[in-house]
């Protein structure tokens, strides 16, 4: 019998699929229900204005399903529509969901964000900006009310800017080797700081800073998944009962671990200079491994003096 979610689920690469595949092939078979599908045509009010064509989900896919046989929320950014950029439509459904998740016992008390956004969509500059902040505020609230909030990063886009704040805001993320994140694109800082700073076309360089794997070793995700759908369904499965209490103890202990990994990693100058601090002993070879070795190195990292997140 055919699998109903994505016909090539276990192999198909989260990198190039869209937001309602990725969907489709993480959560459990006929499980998923939308809410505001594009049926309902909420879309932008802007962008007619800048003669762009709309969308009618704007870029967002929200609703429930199951993982696992696992209730859970779902909110996932098609990077192919204008860079998966937050707005005002597609930025209200996620604070929608996340204040559903905090405030109605009835619905589950997991979500999760596929992310894949370059950030704020610049034609709606303050209502982007604006749902930024709501959202970061909202995934704090709902933590502080018992909800996880799970960040799965490895689409096209990344998840930058405002992306990039929302995914350090969750509970815990998963990210993949074609996974980049950070505040700031590398075509951002390449413009406003120059091509001799940081050369947004050096994909070895742009890799090696906001790619996947140094931001597992750093501690910056919680989980590395191969760039499967499967993969991301599996790294999922593994956090969903990993996530910290949001106190003043985790906090603590959030703000001690960046200090040791600022005193620790400070005065590099590159991503190989940290793997070297970070005591791998061929750091030259982390572009090159599979997904098992590169499993192993990160597994070796525990325990020591410093320890990835």
């Amino acid at each position: 019998m055919t699998d109903p979610r994505h016909p090539s689920a276990d192999t198909a690469s989260w990198f190039l699929s869209t937001a309602r595949e990725r969907l489709a092939g993480l959560l459990d078979p006929g499980s998923f229900t939308e809410f505001l599908p594009p049926t309902e045509r909420v879309q932008s009010p802007h962008l007619a204005l800048f003669d762009l064509p709309a969308a009618f989900d704007d870029g967002m896919v929200v609703g429930r399903g199951r993982l696992g046989r696992r209730a859970v929320l779902v909110a996932a950014q098609e990077g192919q529509f204008m860079g998966g950029t937050f707005a005002e439509v597609s930025g209200a459904k996620l604070v929608g969901l996340l204040r559903a998740a905090r405030d109605d016992a009835k619905l589950p008390r997991i979500v999760l964000l596929l992310l894949d956004s370059g950030g704020v969509r610049l034609q709606e500059g303050n209502a982007g900006e604006l749902a930024v902040a709501e959202v970061m505020r909202a995934i704090v609230e709902a933590r502080g009310y018992g909800v996880t909030v799970i960040a799965l990063v490895g689409g096209r886009a990344g998840a930058f800017g405002g992306a990039g704040l929302t995914a350090a805001t969750c509970s815990r993320i998963a990210i993949s080797e074609q996974g980049r994140t950070g505040v700031s694109g590398p075509e951002v800082i390449e413009t406003n700081k120059g091509v001799e700073e940081f050369d947004s076309q050096d994909k070895a360089l742009v890799w090696s800073v906001t790619g996947g794997r140094n931001r597992r070793l750093l501690g910056g995700a919680d989980a590395y998944a191969g760039d499967t759908v499967a993969g991301f369904r599996d790294a999922v499965l593994a956090l969903i009962d990993r996530a910290p209490p949001f106190d003043l103890a985790t906090l603590r202990a959030e703000q001690r671990r960046l200090a040791d990994r600022i005193e620790r990693l400070g005065a590099c100058n590159s991503a190989v200079e940290m793997w070297v601090a970070l005591g791998i002993a061929e750091p030259q070879t982390i572009r090159n491994l599979d997904d098992v070795a590169f499993a192993e190195i990160v597994k070796g990292l525990r325990g020591g003096a410093y320890e990835a997140r």
